[in-house]
């Protein structure tokens, strides 16, 4: 993919998600077109906790700086734990329902695309929900490099995001072949578009991270996320 056509992707990722903030909770919470039933809507929430109590464990503590903030859903699990939030995204419309749903003034939003965003100071803790999967391959590395700056020298991240599992989608959507690097996805109301979104196995994640300087645990639930946890190596 060319450098242009990358940043068109791009800009039309933003695009979705800002048209998408008023749905999105509704395929985190299983509700309407995203309502798989009893079973596994259940199987849904049980890893969802799963993957709560392993950030509780972690605890991220201090000066937290979250990345693609959205709508608040992990935002609010944060704050029981942080001092200060700052929190990134680069759609007002997300913004917005995140202040409604947190209201705490211990959390800064920064309306922001975080490709060009530059942290004006480091902080304990990196955290970053169902982001990572959307940085195209060609910026897996700058973004880690972020990160990096981002942090103070013994500073931590915790990240969650999506397997490959064709029931965590809409009931009118397909995903892709896993091998895919891009997705296209339907609104309610028929608006197709493509946006970034690349699945990662634990050891693969583990591995490329190691080569750019990082420990990093990566776990996945049995079916529908992956987590991970650590710091940058010790030189």
């Amino acid at each position: 993919m060319s450098h242009n056509d990358n940043d068109h992707l791009l800009g039309e990722q933003i695009e979705y998600y800002r048209a998408r903030a008023g749905e999105y909770d509704d395929w985190f919470l299983r509700r309407d077109r995203y309502d798989r039933g009893p079973q596994l809507n259940q199987q849904w929430f049980d890893e969802v906790e799963q993957v709560r109590q392993a950030l509780h464990a972690f605890r991220p503590a201090g000066d937290v700086l979250e990345f693609a903030s959205g709508t608040g859903l992990w935002t609010e699990q944060l704050l029981p734990h942080a001092s200060h939030i700052t929190a990134v995204d680069a759609a007002a419309e997300t913004i917005a329902l995140n202040q409604a749903r947190v209201r705490s003034e211990r959390v800064q939003y920064v309306l922001a695309d975080i490709f060009t965003w530059q942290p004006p100071r480091q902080y304990d803790v990196v955290f970053f929900g169902f982001w990572l999967s959307h940085v195209p391959v060609e910026r897996f590395a700058p973004f880690w490099e972020l990160v990096r700056k981002a942090l103070k020298p013994a500073g931590r991240v915790f990240f969650v995001d999506s397997r490959y599992e064709p029931t965590s989608t809409a009931l009118d959507h397909r995903l892709e072949q896993p091998q895919s690097t891009t997705s296209t996805r339907k609104l309610k109301d028929g608006r197709t578009y493509q946006i970034v979104k690349i699945f990662y196995e634990p050891h693969q994640l583990e591995t490329r991270l190691a080569q750019l300087g990082w420990h990093v645990d990566v776990q996945q639930t049995a079916h529908y996320y992956i987590f991970g946890a650590g710091n940058l190596s010790a030189s």
